[in-house]
């Protein structure tokens, strides 16, 4: 999978924002990229706007770097190979497997130098 991830880089910016369960967390979750239902409430990753209009902290913005190969929901080292390649050049991700892709949040101020690494882990991975 590493040899065919093709990482593509999405311009947009996203941030990571939590809220209780209720009416205002199925909102947010309509124009959501992604939710996730934890003990403590909904962490939805939501561009800044969306949070702005909510009323959300922002913190800090991410960018989205789409591994577009079809990747298995049970395959193995994926995640540990871009993670570790990341990690060490000091750049924090967060990984999120969808059903057909991977995707990797990234600082928005790393995700240039994040996709190059990416871009040289997969020219570098036999084929």
């Amino acid at each position: 999978m590493i040899a065919g991830m093709n990482p593509v880089l999405d311009p947009a910016e996203y941030c990571f924002v939590t809220v209780p369960d209720g009416y205002r967390s199925r909102r947010i979750a309509e124009v959501a990229l992604a939710a996730f239902l934890e003990d403590e409430g909904w962490s939805f990753v939501i561009a800044p706007e969306v949070a702005r209009g909510f009323d959300l902290p922002l913190g800090d913005l991410y960018r989205r770097i789409v591994l577009t190969v079809h990747s298995a929901l049970d395959g193995v080292g994926l995640t540990a190979a871009v993670s570790a390649k990341l990690a060490g050049a000091g750049i924090a991700c967060n990984m999120i497997a969808a059903f057909h892709h991977d995707h990797v949040f990234v600082p928005a101020a790393d995700a240039d130098e994040a996709l190059r690494l990416l871009l040289e882990l997969q020219s570098a991975s036999p084929t």
